[in-house]
């Protein structure tokens, strides 16, 4: 298991986010890509992982309604697989979601994508729709998480 850094970036900051997205996933994207959907999204986030100062994964997400954030990318590089870092991205992500004073986290993901589901299954998400993605014809499962607000 690996304990990687989580690092809050700025808003804006795409590259870093493009030139990981695009070791992880097919087909690539540009900075452009990223613009585009983060554009009129309320209180972006981005985190990047880190394993020996070394950018590992990356999480992006931003407001859905006032009371659930959307996780919308979640990725680590292969060689980092299987270590935890993605989860340890998702709960630094719901940690700051709680105190942002949202009260749940929904997340959509490719039924193919395995490790995702039980990661998602084991962080006790719920699963509560299907969706079709029309750009990659293929369903995407929609989990849901209630987060609540911290007990004093």
């Amino acid at each position: 298991m690996a304990n990687a850094d989580i690092i809050m970036v700025g808003p804006t900051e795409t590259t870093l986010i493009t030139e990981l997205y695009n070791q992880v996933f097919a087909p690539k994207r540009d900075i452009e890509f990223f613009d585009r959907r983060f554009e009129g999204r309320g209180n972006l986030l981005n985190l990047i992982a880190e394993v020996d100062n070394r950018p590992v994964g990356f999480l992006s997400g931003f407001e859905l309604k006032p009371s659930t954030w959307f996780n919308w990318l979640v990725g680590v590089l292969p060689d980092f697989r299987r270590m935890g870092i993605a989860s340890q991205l998702c709960e630094a992500e719901q940690a700051w979601a709680r105190d942002q004073g949202y009260q749940h986290v929904r997340m959509e993901c490719h039924n193919q994508h395995r490790p995702v589901l039980q990661m998602l299954i084991r962080q006790n998400f719920d699963i509560v729709g299907l969706r079709f993605d029309s750009d990659r014809h293929n369903n995407l499962v929609v989990f849901e998480k209630e987060i609540g607000l911290l007990d004093d």
